[in-house]
């Protein structure tokens, strides 16, 4: 809490927050004292928050600092599973987790019928399923036979992840904020924490970047890539949680209709119906869309 609330402190200016600007500072953004009076409370109130004593606070204190602070909409649930989780009413919501996970064939059968890329993990980011587009769309992600698939190893440890991700370094800042997400949700996730110590380890991109505290929502929007096999694409995402499953995501890719990108997806699947996904090809890309090799 104590980090968080510094971060979203030093984010916000005078001139944004309606504040004079006169004097020297020695720290940017906002002062504590002026996050108090916005969220009109004493600055010792305030102060004790900060430092993570939150025993007995209301709603409407969290609610006062989240706009006295402006964060949005992810940044507002995040402080609150913080709050719930210092008091220790976050732990009768937290849901066992098996020590194995195995996807359920029904599961298997659901992605498969899904004819885009479609996936599903877990807060950890770990590839756990995929239908066989998906397997194709991410063939760099499982790529190492010795390794579990895991995105944020993958982003961060992997050179293949930049030229993947085209604009790597937005692609690296939603990685890790979706990880900042997952720790706010359950602090007690040794798995989790075990893989952003060996990241924070190997990665100075990953340090700093978790060292920012940024969080988002993870539920749709555009992703562009490049695959080795058929070049640019660029695809809305849907993420839906499973009821069934405790933190599992699936995310189903969809391009939109006539594009270069559903041609290639058409591309990747003719490849994928016939192809090892793990096995490279070499694809003229200027060939004619009529292309023989990748026939039906």
């Amino acid at each position: 809490m104590r980090e968080f609330l510094t971060s979203r402190r030093a984010k916000i200016t005078p001139e944004r927050a309606g504040l004079p600007t006169a004097g020297q500072r020695r720290v940017p953004g906002l002062r504590r004292s002026e996050v108090a009076a916005l969220a009109g409370m004493s600055v010792e109130y305030y102060a004790k928050l900060e430092r993570g004593s939150l025993a007995g606070v209301s709603a409407g204190v969290l609610d006062a600092i989240a706009r006295a602070l402006q964060l949005d909409d992810a940044e507002r649930v995040h402080l609150l599973r913080l709050a719930h989780e210092a008091d220790g009413s976050a732990a009768i919501l937290r849901r066992r987790r098996p020590k194995q996970w195995k996807v359920r064939p029904s599961l298997q059968w659901t992605l498969d019928t899904i004819t885009g890329p479609a996936i599903v993990g877990n807060n950890r980011l770990d590839l756990l399923a995929a239908n066989h587009l998906g397997r194709a769309m991410y063939s760099d992600v499982y790529a190492d036979p010795t390794s579990p698939p895991n995105f944020a190893r993958f982003t961060f440890l992997d050179t293949a992840a930049r030229r993947f991700y085209p604009d790597w370094e937005l692609a690296a800042d939603m990685t890790v904020a979706n990880l900042r997400t997952a720790a706010g949700k359950d602090p007690h996730d040794k798995s989790l924490y075990d893989l952003v110590g060996e990241l924070s380890t190997r990665s100075d991109d990953f340090r700093r970047r978790w060292g920012a505290h940024n969080v988002r929502t993870h539920g749709t929007g555009v992703k562009h890539f490049h695959h080795h096999i058929v070049g640019d694409l660029t695809l809305a995402y849907e993420s839906l949680d499973l009821r069934a499953e405790p933190d599992l995501t699936m995310t189903i890719y969809t391009a939109e209709p006539h594009s270069s990108t559903a041609h290639a997806l058409t591309l990747l699947a003719s490849w994928t119906a016939t192809t090892n996904p793990s096995t490279t090809v070499e694809i003229d890309h200027n060939a004619p869309k009529t292309n023989p090799r990748f026939a039906p």
